[in-house]
């Protein structure tokens, strides 16, 4: 689980050595967010919409396999989280299918509706939905939401 400040990630998988890495999956809890002020309530990221920190840490390290989960939510709801709407949605992504196959299992175990969104590039748009959910929290200090992909 790397779970860091999204300004340290990089420099954390150096110190733990990327070769210590290879083959393990990483469950990427990080996110881009810039050492500035929120904008109106909305953060600001060092990435931009075309790269995610998550693509940055693969290449950093490229035979681990992370797998973006729990960026979108608040730690109290990491585990067992209980909302009147159901089983949130946690989106995820990676390259490799049997990590993300992990990574579902352990997201179902701890009270979540896991959602594949495809490869790494994914991380582009799952990164943003952490400025979306803490919108409600830095404006109204509102921190109890999780996203909830519905289906027909």
């Amino acid at each position: 689980m790397l779970a860091v400040k999204g300004t340290a990630a990089e420099s954390a998988l150096s110190l733990c050595g990327v070769e210590n890495l290879k083959g393990k999956t990483v469950i990427d809890a990080t996110n881009p967010i810039a050492d500035v002020p929120p904008v109106n309530g909305v953060l600001n990221f060092f990435t931009d919409q075309n790269h995610s920190l998550m693509e940055r840490l693969q290449k950093l390290a490229p035979t681990a396999n992370f797998v973006k989960a729990f960026s979108c939510v608040g730690n109290a709801f990491m585990v067992n989280p209980h909302f009147a709407g159901g089983k949130p949605t946690m989106f995820i992504c990676g390259n490799d299918a049997k990590s993300k196959k992990i990574v579902s299992e352990i997201l179902t175990q701890f009270g979540w509706e896991a959602e594949d969104m495809g490869m790494a590039e994914s991380a582009r748009a799952i990164e943003p939905l952490c400025m979306l959910w803490c919108i409600p929290g830095i404006a109204r200090n509102q921190w109890n939401h999780a996203f909830k992909l519905l289906k027909a």
